[in-house]
This record gives structure tokens, C-alpha cells and sequence, in this order.
């Protein structure tokens, strides 16, 4: 198993839940739920029973439908069939593809309140009405997101650690690292934007050392996650697989906004809203919502009638952004050589938001108009790519909202960092340009390498 920062999570809730609750890891399919959590079982535990409902025995089926009324009845039949004697809290149950039978997940309360033994739970597209809309959703079930990798895990796994190290120590102390080891790193953060996080997908590459196993892998999760829309969606899945396949031709365009008008004739948000709510709470995409008046309560301003598109995956975008396996792989290449045949602006927007996202940030974007220069002259339109609300350092540490702006290549303004900077004043915390330049520091304002991203 790859290492995963969400372990490290899992321990923590082992340690405080004391048995008290039991944990859902949620998350889109492929991306490695089950791995994790048989990991973990086989670590730090001294038994297990794992019970896969995505072809759970009818036996087991019939214990959840017919003896729930008694805990220890229940429990007694389990352990039977699985030809277990499991040890009061040593042990932990595993409900994998829990959504696939909702009766079992509600049964969690009476589990968790018995005592016995630990529930981990992992799901798919659980969090849609669909899967709950009969059931109790459990109070003492905690919530825990698996994401696909981010660029740490990615060093992780590829056997970089002592990078992962010093990006950090980098970050920490403001220090920009040699020039060579920057311009490895930055080959390694492009190599990572291609593979993506899916964890299929780097064992292919890694197992290879080549990007075309890779790009067979993220075609079939592709696929799978088409086949998922269809099978799942309901009544939104033709809008729903409109709206997934669109994404790299929106995000490609000069203005990255998602346009609704073009993914059908004369489509509007209010049409696609519940779509829209599908794909983020399957895991599938990441939609970054407008905030009209920056403060730290972003959600405050929200208008999520303009918003922006990412995929949650980029290795997933740059495959699906080029139909063909021959096509694919001249993008490979173009990215990897810096060639300008391929908009690396869209790739880059894409991961540096889902590297904000596996850090817990929710996404916002702004957008304003500054007065022209002249009398009579066209208002000069400005946005600012992603705001986060960050502690800061000049307020004493009290909550500041900072801007971030993306840049794809070297050369580079930074007019719309500039002016949100005079525009809310107090308001504003530390500037971020995220670039694939050398970190270093001016006043209040970070240049940082692309590959810090995961840091902020």
C-alpha cells in the first residue's frame, strides 16, 4: 500500500474514539478506500472480519435484515460465518461499499453502542439522497474524505521522501532549495500532473516507468465513472455525464468559468444545479464557487450560479482533454518538454485545486472590474484564482482571506493580486503566486513553486 496521510487520520480516531464512534471513509471509486482500510485492520489490529457489500453473501444479508433487534445474537452469527472469535476492543469490522446495503449502515448506532469491537465503514457516492433516503443516518459515524494522492504522497510513493522532506523544511524555513534539486522537482510535479493521484494509475507508472499503462488505467476509471453516472445518477445522469465530459473543454477556454449555455442549448445553472451537487458529492469533480465580497467567511458572498469546473483528479483531465491514445501521448510529451501545443494553464489551475482541496480547503474564486485608466475607458476586468481564509502573521494571527494566483509559465503579471491587494485592504492577508519559479518572499507576498502547493 502507498503511504497515505489519511492513516495517520484513521490512528488519530482510533486513539480518541475509544470505540465510541465508528469512521466512514468516503470517497470516488479507485481511489483506494479499501486498500487503506485492510491496511490499517492488518496494523493495528489484532482481528478483523471485512464484509465487501458489493457481493456480500445472502447469510450475511439476512443477519442484518432479520437480527438486528439483538446486538449480541448479531454479533454471534457474524463471527460464525466469518469463523472468527474476535477480541473485545482488539478488533474492528470492516463495512466495505457500506451504500450497497443502507440497513447495515444505520445499524452502526446500535454496533457502536455495544461496545465490542471497532466499525470502519468506506463508501462510494454514498453521500447522494439516493443511498440514504431511508434510513437514519448514525450520529456517532465520523466522516473522513480520502482523496486521490496529492504531490507529497506522490513523492511518497515514487521513492522520493527525502524531496518530500525538503519541500517541506523549504516552505518552513523560506529558503529556496539549489536550482538543480528546484528543476528535478519541478520535472517530478509535471510527471505528477500527467499520472494524476488515482493510485492505480502510479502503480502503473511507476511499474513502468511509462505513461502509456497509466493512461490505459485512467481511461478504464473513466469509463467506470461514465458507467457509475448512468447507473446512479437517476433523473440527472444525462445531465450529470454532460456536465463531466465538458470540464476540459470549459476549463480550456480564456475564461475558465463554466458555461452552461454551451453544454446544451440554452442551459442554465438552474438546470444543471443538482447536477452539479451530484458530481461534487461523488467525489467526481471540484466546483470552485464565486465569492462576491471577500472576508473570511467566504461562504458568506457566495454566488454558486458562477462557478468554475475541476476535475478532482488531473491525471483523469489530461486523459479525458485528448480522446486518443496517440493524442494523449503527444500531450505527455508536450507537457513534459514544456512545449506550448497543449494548454498547461487549465492542467495547472486543475491541480493546484485539488491539491487545496485534499488539504480541507473549500474553493472560491473572485471577480471585479477596476475603473479605466482614463475617462471613458472600458473598466479593466480582474480575478484572483482561488482565496483561502489564512491566519496572518501582520493581524496577529487573526483570520485574513488571501488571494492565490496560478501561473503556467515563467513570465507573468500579477495586476489582479496587485489591486486586490489595495481594494480590501485590511482585508487582506498574504499574497500567493504559485508558480514554476524559485520560492522567495516580498513584504506579504509568497512565490512559491508549484510544488508547495499541498503546503498552503
Amino acid at each position: 500500500m502507498f503511504r497515505r496521510k489519511c492513516y495517520d487520520t484513521l490512528l488519530e480516531w482510533k486513539r480518541t474514539s475509544g470505540g465510541k464512534t465508528a469512521v466512514l471513509i468516503e470517497g470516488a471509486r479507485r481511489v483506494g478506500k479499501t486498500t487503506l482500510v485492510r491496511a490499517f485492520a492488518a496494523s493495528e489490529y489484532e482481528d478483523s472480519i471485512y464484509i465487501d457489500f458489493s457481493k456480500v453473501p445472502r447469510a450475511v444479508v439476512d443477519l442484518f435484515q432479520n437480527e438486528r433487534e439483538d446486538v449480541d445474537t448479531f454479533l454471534r452469527m457474524l463471527q460464525l460465518h466469518y469463523a472468527k472469535r474476535l477480541t473485545p476492543r482488539r478488533s474492528v469490522v470492516i463495512f466495505d461499499e457500506v451504500q450497497r446495503l443502507p440497513i447495515a449502515r444505520e445499524y452502526i448506532k446500535h454496533l457502536v453502542a455495544d461496545g465490542r469491537f471497532d466499525y470502519i465503514e468506506t463508501g462510494s457516492l454514498i453521500s447522494i439522497r439516493k443511498n440514504t433516503a431511508d434510513i437514519v443516518i448514525p450520529s456517532e459515524e465520523e466522516r473522513v474524505l480520502l482523496n486521490p494522492l496529492d504531490f507529497e504522497e506522490y513523492l511518497w510513493a515514487s521513492g522520493y521522501d527525502v524531496y518530500a522532506d525538503a519541500i517541506r523544511d523549504a516552505h518552513d524555513a523560506r529558503t529556496a532549495l539549489p536550482d538543480a534539486v528546484h528543476a528535478k522537482i519541478m520535472r517530478l510535479f509535471d510527471e505528477y500532473m500527467l499520472v494524476g493521484g488515482m493510485p492505480q494509475s502510479v502503480e502503473a507508472f511507476i511499474g513502468a516507468a511509462d505513461f502509456a499503462p497509466c493512461d490505459r488505467v485512467k481511461r478504464s476509471i473513466l469509463e467506470l465513472y461514465l458507467e457509475d453516472i448512468g447507473k446512479f445518477g437517476g433523473s440527472e445522469a444525462r445531465r450529470a455525464r454532460t456536465l463531466f465530459r465538458a470540464i476540459p473543454g470549459q476549463l480550456s477556454a480564456s475564461s475558465k468559468r463554466f458555461k452552461f449555455a454551451a453544454a446544451s442549448k440554452g442551459g442554465r445553472y438552474e438546470d444543471y444545479e443538482p447536477s452539479v451537487d451530484w458530481l461534487e458529492d461523488a467525489h467526481l469533480a471540484n466546483p470552485c464557487r464565486l465569492c462576491t465580497d471577500p472576508s473570511v467567511g467566504l461562504a458568506l458572498a457566495e454566488d454558486a450560479r458562477s462557478l468554475k469546473l475541476y476535475m478532482a483528479d488531473t491525471g483523469l483531465l489530461v486523459t479525458q482533454a485528448f480522446a486518443d491514445e496517440a493524442s494523449s501521448a503527444r500531450a505527455h510529451r508536450d507537457i513534459q518538454f514544456g512545449r506550448v501545443s497543449v494548454n498547461k494553464g487549465m492542467v495547472v489551475e486543475n491541480v493546484v485545486a485539488q491539491q487545496l482541496r485534499a488539504s480541507g480547503h473549500a474553493l472560491y474564486y473572485h471577480v471585479w472590474t477596476e475603473a479605466g485608466l482614463k475617462a471613458g475607458a472600458k473598466p479593466r476586468p480582474r480575478e484572483v484564482d482561488f482565496l483561502l481564509a489564512k491566519p496572518f502573521s501582520d493581524a496577529a494571527g487573526k483570520l485574513r482571506v488571501s488571494p492565490i494566483e496560478v501561473k503556467s509559465s515563467k513570465s507573468y503579471s500579477t495586476v489582479s493580486l496587485d489591486d486586490f491587494a489595495v481594494r480590501y485592504g485590511r482585508r487582506a492577508g498574504e499574497e500567493i503566486v504559485l508558480h514554476p519559479k524559485q520560492l522567495r518572499w516580498e513584504g506579504r507576498r509568497a512565490y512559491l513553486p508549484l510544488y508547495m502547493a499541498h503546503l498552503i
